[in-house]
């Protein structure tokens, strides 16, 4: 009965849509919108930023965000708030330092991430759209260029680049080794 009690509390506790967080400490930054955590495990893990779309390294503004990113949250410890894992394999997630400071917030307002509507779908979204819409008519970051080039968009456009085309190889190759199909 006691074990029953617990997983019904648990569940509803999931499912009632309360976050939970773990705490964590950065690693590294790869990009924009992705960093590696060390867990009090000592596990490392990948996060992507939840609800945002930073430039690629390559990109326009790629550097600017990787370091803005970095600059938040190199060697500290932060909150880490699950919402998804992605095809991937990464904990998409809400980030927080540790002054409540929401890290995905930041990126956005700074102008340096797109809001990722294609996979923004909690109410947090309708701010970040507010915080984008407020850096694109301050000319923000990206947002000081002519025209600029969704994340997305940009990804699309140069799939067929050497640079690109290797991980992809890659990858190709050991799914054909333990019989997985990819779709991309």
């Amino acid at each position: 009965m006691m074990k029953f009690s617990a997983l019904f509390l648990v569940s509803t506790f999931l499912l009632s849509g309360v976050g939970w967080t773990y705490p964590a400490r950065t690693v590294s930054v790869h990009d924009g919108d992705t960093l590696k955590v060390r867990l009090v495990n000592n596990e490392l893990v990948t996060i992507r930023l939840y609800g945002v779309d930073a430039p690629e390294a390559k990109q326009a503004f790629g550097l600017n965000a990787r370091k803005r990113l970095a600059s938040l949250v190199s060697r500290r410890d932060v909150e880490i708030e699950p919402v998804e894992t992605d095809r991937y394999g990464r904990t998409v997630a809400l980030v927080r330092l540790k002054n409540g400071t929401l890290v995905n917030e930041v990126m956005v307002a700074d102008g340096l991430a797109w809001v990722y509507e294609e996979y923004c779908h909690k109410e947090l979204c309708l701010g970040l759209k507010d915080l984008e819409t407020s850096a694109r008519m301050d000319k923000l970051g990206l947002w000081g260029d002519s025209n600029p080039t969704r994340p997305s968009d940009w990804r699309r456009e140069h799939k067929t680049e050497e640079w690109y085309q290797k991980p992809m190889r890659a990858l190709e190759t050991i799914a054909r080794k333990i019989k997985v199909v990819l779709h991309y």
